[in-house]
């Protein structure tokens, strides 16, 4: 039997559920709290439980996302570049241009080993948001822990179209070999 405030609990969570599954863009944590009216840190609390329990939500630089279908839409990849901050937006809108979803980025660290971050970016608009946010809270990006080398998990439409925006990367200098 559940308490009455493990009740309210459980009641939250399935709003959360279905307020994700319903709208169709992500869903800032901050605006969640406001509507169920806890806070930030509940939401991020309730979302890890409800992941916990195999629920397809996805976090990124926008906010949370239910995947309704299958995230596999096309082919994957996972891609190593190296390049200065500076150049971020250009390699991130290179593979956008083509028609590739930017899953996430990682960096293998000597000290940390694997350290993976969802992105989903799959328009400009989606970048010029990320790098907003990496701006205005004068973060660092990941690849700055290893000198400006990191892997991004892509996924397009088919083969073809990986291989010309790898291409494409590797003519503008920033994929490594092996990619």
């Amino acid at each position: 039997m559940l308490r009455k405030d493990g009740q309210a609990g459980e009641d939250r969570r399935a709003r959360l559920l279905g307020l994700l599954k319903e709208s169709q863009q992500p869903l800032k944590a901050a605006g969640l709290a406001k509507l169920t009216g806890v806070s930030r840190q509940v939401i991020v609390q309730d979302i890890a439980l409800l992941r916990a329990r195999k629920e397809p939500i996805m976090a990124t630089p926008g906010g949370y996302i239910y995947l309704a279908q299958p995230p596999l839409q096309g082919v994957r990849r996972v891609i190593m570049s190296r390049h200065v901050p500076a150049d971020t937006e250009e390699e991130l809108n290179t593979l956008v241009d083509f028609g590739v979803t930017v899953l996430d980025v990682g960096v293998e660290h000597s000290v940390y080993g694997r350290i993976f971050r969802p992105l989903g970016l799959r328009t400009r608009k989606d970048v010029r948001d990320f790098l907003k946010r990496v701006s205005e809270t004068d973060a660092s990006l990941l690849s700055s822990l290893t000198n400006g080398v990191h892997l991004h998990s892509v996924e397009g439409p088919d083969e073809e179209t990986l291989d010309q925006a790898c291409a494409e990367l590797a003519r503008r200098g920033f994929l490594l070999r092996g990619s």
